[in-house]
């Protein structure tokens, strides 16, 4: 771990140790978190109530679980819904109906906008952002460029599927929707499926990393902006709530999520469109790599930029600012490394929108609406 973000990890310290003392003096006894009910969804928050039940043991934590429209609508690909927050709207309105006290999403499931009254209190710590490659069985043991020409890959994702068609034309790709349980028994039983591309954090997390036949590195496939992280949804105003989940704030995670929201919010991106990201905190520097891609991968931009992040523990976020960046307060982190990740994904947006990244969006959007 590089020195400054050592620096971060132990302001972040100094807020959990604040925040336990506020546990004894009037935080509540019973905290009802919101989760999907997938398995996988369950997983994760069991993991996330587990960090905390270890931070607060004088506290319950109670799990609230609940179908949302994305789990529910299983016959359109997400990019033909139209509808933001799919996997997200449900679970925010108990929140704002207190009758959940906060939410765990995966990061890339969360706009860049999120609704008046919210915030994402913590980023916890990054699994493997990278896809996977999970084989029909009778293809075990090979990779992608192993397949037989015309071998269809399952994909709900624009963003793989622009990707891979550029760098596998002999193959072809078809949506496949439904949990990582459906969708992995559809590939199975059934001959429709050479392959599927799935995230590897998520495989990981359900213990079926024997699955993974091949991890796609970012020359072929960059990933979505926040994949592999976990995100806590609190209400904006809720102050306990908020210093409380903050002891699960990843620095690292949070400074590299930021660039790339800022990334994708700057290019007006979204499940509709292909918009990759990749980054590295290397020592004092932050590489952000963003890219953006006609529907069947033909027009492609892509650019790297970096920032530095030796900064001083000086303005860090504090309980009471009112500052959120691209939707996450991030308690702890000092508030100059913040801005620098949010200018940088700014800004390689601004260099790609120069290129004429807005066009390609734009046609990759009507294509895509049009299907």
């Amino acid at each position: 771990m590089s020195q400054p973000v050592r620096a971060y990890c132990r302001v972040l310290s100094e807020k959990v140790a604040w925040a336990e003392i506020k546990q004894t003096s009037g935080q509540k006894d019973v905290i009802r978190v919101g989760t999907r009910k997938s398995q996988l969804a369950r997983i994760q928050t069991d993991s996330v109530v587990e960090m905390l039940s270890k931070r607060f043991p004088a506290v319950r934590f109670e799990i609230v679980a609940m179908a949302t429209t994305g789990d529910k609508i299983l016959d359109t690909a997400l990019s033909k819904i139209g509808e933001k927050s799919l996997f997200t709207k449900e679970l925010e309105h108990a929140l704002e109906r207190n009758e959940v006290d906060l939410v765990v999403h995966s990061l890339k499931d969360l706009p860049t906008s999120l609704p008046p009254g919210f915030t994402i209190g913590a980023v916890c710590k990054r699994e493997n952002p990278y896809d996977a490659v999970v084989f029909h069985p009778k293809y075990h043991g090979i990779s992608l460029d192993m397949l037989p020409e015309k071998s269809i890959i399952g994909t709900s994702s624009l963003r793989r599927a622009a990707q891979l068609k550029k760098m596998f034309p002999q193959l072809e790709f078809k949506d496949i929707r439904g949990n990582l349980n459906t969708r992995l028994k559809k590939l199975d039983e059934q001959q429709d499926f050479s392959a599927i591309i799935l995230a590897t954090a998520g495989l990981s997390r359900m213990g079926w990393e024997n699955r993974i036949g091949q991890i796609l590195s970012p020359d072929i496939c960059m990933y979505a902006v926040g994949q592999g992280a976990l995100a806590v949804e609190v209400r904006a105003k809720d102050e306990d709530i908020l210093r409380m989940v903050s002891a699960l704030q990843d620095p690292q995670t949070v400074l590299r999520c930021i660039a790339e929201r800022a990334f994708m919010k700057r290019l007006e991106g979204g499940c509709s469109v292909p918009v990759a990201v990749h980054t590295v905190i290397d020592e004092s520097q932050l590489y952000l790599s963003g890219a953006v891609y006609s529907l069947d991968g033909s027009d492609c931009l892509k650019e790297t930029m970096q920032t530095c992040m030796l900064f001083t523990q000086e303005g860090v976020e504090g309980p009471n600012d009112d500052t959120q960046h691209v939707g996450i307060t991030a308690l702890g982190v000092p508030r100059n490394a913040l801005n620098a990740a949010e200018r940088l994904g700014t800004e390689l947006a601004d260099l790609l929108l120069s290129q004429g990244a807005r066009e390609i969006l734009v046609v990759a959007r009507q294509l895509n609406d049009s299907r």
